[in-house]
Formats: structure tokens, C-alpha cells, sequence
């Protein structure tokens, strides 16, 4: 469904007459799959960029060829403090010529050693994608510079994507071709990362003001595979 997002926003930005590209903060590599998705649909897009925090697993894979598990690093933003990015195997499935059986191969040997892809193999990723790592000291630190410039409040996972964004722009030196960075949360659930930039946490969206003030409705279920089947038979 998120392919949507990309054919949106080209359009917007003047496609398919022109290309676009996309700095998109991921940790499990979901959501930019859709944008890969995109354009092998014929969308115009120049370049991907994956945008990950210090859990940086496919930054290193795109930019030295490296996919291993590293440790988890707690950071200011969450939604990507992933060691394995479990949408990546469904790129890496195009990537071996949609071989399952050299894919699995290569999948078996993961958690046990360094891998690396070939050479061509590795050369057609980084013909699609680009990659970048934003550490929490730089992610605050974009916060409270996007605020104080254009007043608007970034959540941390935005953060790196829109300094992913510069980071591989400059690199390219392409200040031609338009950058969408998508925007991912709302800053008001991430207290933390906003105070550390030296910023007022905003309050919730009035939908959401009285969230914490709310009766919780919830059902206990047993810790039992059957339990939980009959549970959800019952309630679909």
C-alpha cells in the first residue's frame, strides 16, 4: 500500500516528466521496498536513500558490502533500532535473480559469519540505493535546526531521514533532481529526543488529548497457541 506514497509525491514534484528521489528513515527496510516497488512500475525515481540511525546494518551492507548483526544500540528513535532487517530479504530475492535456492544458501550462513554479495550484485543495489547513518547527537541536533529555521517540528526518525537526505545529496552534488524525505511520527511520542534538542515537547493532536486519560479496554488470553487461535476466530 505505501507504493502509493511514492506515485503521490512524484507527481506531485512534476513526474513522470521528471525523476525524484526519496530519503526515507527505515529500519526493517518496509517501507522503501515499496518505493523500489515503485519504480520497477515505471515510476521515474533517481534515487533511494536508506536513512538509519546507528543500527546501521543496511548502510553497512550498501556502502562496504557488509550484512552481519551488529549490537543494538538504543537510540532516539526506536521505530528503527532493528539488527535484521526482515523486508531486505524480499530485495535481496530480485537481487540473486529470484533463486530461492541460492537465496536460502546465502540466508543460512547469516548470524554465523560476514556476509557479502558479489560484486555485481552489490554494484546493482548501489545503482538503486543510497545510504546514510545519523547518530542521536546530530538527529537533536537537526531538530532543533528545522525548528528554528522553518518552524516545524521534526519527530527523531524524520530527523534522519532529512539528514540522510543532505548527506547523500552532497555527495552526488545533484541539487537538480527534487529530494522527498518522508516524514514518519508525530514529534509529541518521542519526549525524550525533543527535550535533548533543547525543545518544548508539543502536545498530542486534539484527537488524541486525552489519550492517557482513557479506560484501557484489553483481554487477557493464555499464554496457549489454541487459546489464542480460538480468540481470534471468535472475534473476526
Amino acid at each position: 500500500m505505501q507504493i502509493v506514497y511514492y506515485f503521490y509525491a512524484a507527481l506531485k514534484l512534476g513526474g513522470p516528466q521528471r525523476k525524484v528521489s526519496f530519503s526515507v528513515p527505515t529500519g526493517n527496510f518496509g517501507d522503501i521496498y515499496a518505493g523500489y516497488l515503485a519504480k520497477c512500475m515505471g515510476l521515474p525515481v533517481d534515487r533511494l536513500i536508506v536513512a538509519t540511525n546507528k543500527n546501521d546494518i543496511l548502510h553497512r551492507f550498501l556502502s562496504s558490502n557488509e550484512y552481519s548483526i551488529a549490537k543494538l544500540t538504543k537510540t532516539f528513535s526506536p521505530s528503527m533500532d532493528i539488527l535484521v532487517s526482515s523486508n531486505f530479504e524480499r530485495y535481496l530475492f530480485d537481487l540473486f535473480d529470484r533463486d530461492s535456492t541460492a537465496l536460502a544458501a546465502f540466508m543460512f550462513r547469516f548470524g554465523k559469519e560476514i556476509l557479502s554479495v558479489s560484486k555485481k550484485q552489490w554494484q546493482s543495489a548501489k545503482d538503486c540505493f543510497d545510504s546514510a547513518s545519523v547518530d542521536d547527537e546530530v538527529t537533536c541536533s537537526v531538530i532543533a535546526e528545522v525548528f528554528s529555521s522553518h518552524g516545524k517540528l521534526l519527530d527523531p526518525h524524520t530527523a534522519v531521514g532529512l539528514k540522510s537526505a543532505r548527506i547523500c545529496r552532497e555527495l552526488k552534488n545533484d541539487t537538480e533532481t527534487p529530494m522527498i524525505t518522508l516524514a514518519t511520527a508525530h514529534p509529541a511520542k518521542f519526549a525524550e529526543a525533543i527535550a535533548a534538542a533543547g525543545l518544548d515537547n508539543p502536545a498530542l493532536p486534539q484527537h488524541l488529548a486525552d489519550l492517557f486519560e482513557r479506560e484501557e479496554c484489553y483481554t487477557i488470553v493464555a499464554n496457549d497457541l489454541s487459546e489464542v487461535t480460538n480468540f481470534i476466530n471468535a472475534k473476526v
